[in-house]
């Protein structure tokens, strides 16, 4: 179980179908502005005063199975993400650039001890794609690499009755890179969920053993999203 100190409230188990439809979301993350996982729970345990041990998650909810790690280290910050959560209405122009706030109980007044004085930027992570899934290779290094992968969407592609999810983007685009270790190689675009990795392309990047082909979706407003990697082998 994932043990967490709540202030200011209690958790509650849900059951599965609950949680499926939405119930008991929390993120977890280290403070920074935008390194969060999105999670889910079931059952929520009272182990001390305001202290639960929760058990039955869905990890890497809302796209974030791209950035999550193995797992986050104790003192990690979580925040339960119900209806009293607001987001802050901050204009396109305005992403990236670093903003003053104060952040504190609204009656006490700007200038109470208890106000947190922060300077941050936000990259406007709702808008990033989420990762590709079912990336596969075939081949080997030295020889024709076929790559396939299936795109995700962040919006509006939890009904199980449709044949597609939607795009959600202005156009379907991707960028492949080829990884030598943690050196890139080179770089591709691709405008469908495949890509073809001639031996004669490798050779012109220089390649001559085993490496990895990275995969992240590209939106025009954002960028690339996060990166799905797989090995080719000789």
């Amino acid at each position: 179980p994932l043990r967490v100190r709540v202030a200011g409230g209690a958790l509650s188990s849900a059951d599965a179908l609950a949680v499926l439809n939405g119930a008991n979301v929390m993120a977890i993350g280290d403070g920074s502005s935008d390194n969060w996982e999105v999670l889910q729970f079931a059952k929520a345990d009272l182990v001390a005063p305001d202290t639960w041990d929760l058990s039955l998650r869905l990890r890497g909810q809302a796209g974030t199975d791209g950035i999550q790690p193995a797992q986050w280290p104790a003192g990690s910050t979580v925040v339960l993400l119900d209806r009293s959560l607001q987001q802050i209405d901050l204009a396109a122009s305005a992403r990236g650039l670093a903003r003053h706030y104060r952040i504190g109980v609204t009656a006490r007044g700007y200038d109470d001890p208890t106000v947190v004085s922060r300077i941050e930027a936000f990259d406007g992570i709702g808008l990033r794609p989420y990762p590709v899934s079912h990336l596969r290779a075939a081949g080997a290094a030295g020889a024709e690499v076929s790559l396939t992968w299936r795109r995700r969407t962040r919006i509006e592609g939890d009904n199980w009755q449709q044949t597609e999810v939607p795009l959600g983007e202005d156009t379907e685009a991707y960028l492949v890179r080829v990884m030598a270790g943690a050196t890139i190689v080179a770089e591709y675009e691709e405008f469908q969920p495949s890509f073809i990795y001639s031996a004669s392309a490798q050779t012109a990047d220089g390649l001559s053993g085993a490496f990895n082909i990275a995969v992240a979706q590209v939106s025009l407003r954002f960028g690339p999203g996060p990166f799905r990697q797989v090995a080719v082998g000789i």
